[in-house]
């Protein structure tokens, strides 16, 4: 078993049949995670080197573990603390770390198209961690992952995504993958961080939080992305939780047993209430469990062991 790709950059280099080994693969993984000893000697041998250039917690840290897991070495770069703060560019940091033996390369930047660049001159494994306003695939097959264990199919769910899909890389891979799947997706929130030429990708857009949730399966809020933004682009935190957070009001314009996701960090009271937040019908940690699983199996088949 392995996939069709050497890297993980993009949910969009993902055919079908790639998604679904990912999500069984997962699957299998996550009944380890539920014994008495959770590491398996899968990978063991191997090196994984995460090089996070901005600020994560769920993400960072579910990489280090899942790596753990498969028994691989781990080394994590702190940028604040490397050759970086020198003047060493990403490539020779990347090429540096090549050379020292790694076999997989994680990386999150503010830049979009790093991973993409760090690809195409690394043998080892790039898979991206998230690149500026561009993609984070490995959210999306959390995502995926998730609503499919939960419903027990993702074809033919509607999926309502709500808040800044202009600055959001998880809007843009869970996209991807939930329409590869054969989802049906909507887009809400202010027009200023929805644009109408979203439409483009196959989705629906909607300006009205009530018509929007209407009959939904699945509600999966975004952060609003402030060191990402300039400003104007709604007028205060305040304004925004009033017209577009989630509520266990609009909560109910979705299906009765319509589930709650966030991808995290949450922001409490701007993006969504903490009655929802933490209320029976949210899996956020949910999400954060099973995106071990997820790295576990991007590892593993990237690595070509099952072959």
């Amino acid at each position: 078993m392995s996939l069709s790709t050497k890297d993980l950059i993009s949910i969009r280099d993902l055919s079908s049949d790639d998604l679904e080994l990912i999500l069984e693969t997962a699957s299998g993984f996550k009944d380890v995670l539920g014994r008495d000893i959770k590491k398996v000697p899968a990978l063991r041998g191997r090196t994984t080197v995460n090089m996070f250039y901005e600020p994560s917690t769920r993400t960072r840290t579910s990489f280090e573990l899942a790596a753990k897991r498969l028994s691989t070495d781990v080394i994590s770069i702190s940028v604040s603390t490397s050759s970086v703060v020198k003047g060493e560019t990403l490539e020779d940091t990347a090429r540096t770390v090549e050379a020292l033996g790694a076999d997989f390369i994680v990386i999150r930047h503010s830049c979009s198209g790093t991973a993409h660049f760090l690809a195409r001159h690394m043998r080892a494994s790039v898979i991206n961690a998230g690149d500026g306003t561009n993609e984070h695939p490995t959210q999306a097959l959390l995502d995926l992952f998730t609503i499919r264990e939960k419903r027990g199919s993702i074809s033919g769910a509607t999926v309502a995504i709500v808040g800044d899909i202009l600055h959001s890389r998880v809007a843009k891979s869970d996209i991807y993958g939930l329409l590869n799947l054969g989802a049906h997706v909507r887009l809400i929130g202010p027009p200023t961080l929805v644009p109408s030429c979203m439409k483009d990708l196959g989705v629906t857009v909607h300006y009205s939080m009530e018509e929007g949730l209407r009959d939904a399966d699945i509600v999966m809020m975004l952060r609003i992305q402030t060191e990402r933004q300039g400003k104007g682009f709604f007028p205060s935190t305040v304004e925004y939780f009033k017209n577009w957070g989630l509520t266990d009001a609009r909560l109910a314009h979705a299906k009765k047993d319509a589930l709650v996701m966030h991808p995290g960090p949450m922001n409490r009271g701007t993006e969504i209430a903490s009655a929802v937040a933490d209320g029976p019908r949210s899996v956020i940690l949910d999400q954060v469990t099973n995106g071990l699983a997820v790295r576990m199996a991007v590892l593993y088949l990237l690595s070509g062991t099952g072959q």
